[in-house]
């Protein structure tokens, strides 16, 4: 088992000037490397998403993680959802969603990386209006915004809706 392992380790190793070289006229953005390295990025259960459902989890919130919303025949995944109140929460990686702050255009395989921040920028825009459409509230969060704002966005968001359930106002 360990020697199975101490492979595994090994496959992912590679030296830095392999990780930056082209293979042929493949570019590094096709190659196996990249493919692995790729596959290895969570689309789900990253830091800042547990750290948020830790938190909300602690005051007693109950809510989806990765819950499937559908929307014009199209499926979309927030974060985490209160599927009672109908808000959607995004917890936006500042690299792969172009935050204006700290997102950055590699400079290396611009030709193929341009488009896909891109698209996911346009994608991210598409999605938060069909949920609005249909009736959810969205909440869209960068990785490194502070941990104690988003929890209390989220909470008052949540305290409102239930205070206007209550009074009739739903």
């Amino acid at each position: 088992m360990v020697n199975v392992l101490r492979r595994t380790v090994a496959v992912w190793r590679r030296p830095a000037e392999e990780a930056h070289r082209t293979v042929g006229l493949q570019s590094y953005a096709t190659t196996p490397g990249r493919s692995r390295n790729m596959a290895a990025i969570r689309r789900r259960d990253t830091k800042p998403e547990v750290k948020l459902r830790s938190a909300l989890h602690g005051l007693g919130f109950r809510f989806r993680k990765d819950y499937a919303i559908k929307v014009n025949g199209k499926v979309i995944r927030p974060d985490v959802a209160f599927t009672r109140h109908r808000i959607a929460v995004f917890i936006d990686g500042c690299f792969w969603h172009s935050c204006p702050k700290h997102g950055r255009k590699p400079s290396v395989n611009s030709d193929y990386w341009s488009p896909k921040l891109e698209g996911n920028a346009r994608r991210d825009l598409q999605q938060t209006c069909a949920l609005r459409a249909a009736g959810w509230v969205v909440l869209r969060f960068w990785e490194h915004e502070d941990l104690d704002s988003m929890v209390t966005q989220v909470s008052d968001l949540i305290t409102s809706n239930i205070n206007a359930a209550e009074k009739g106002f739903d």
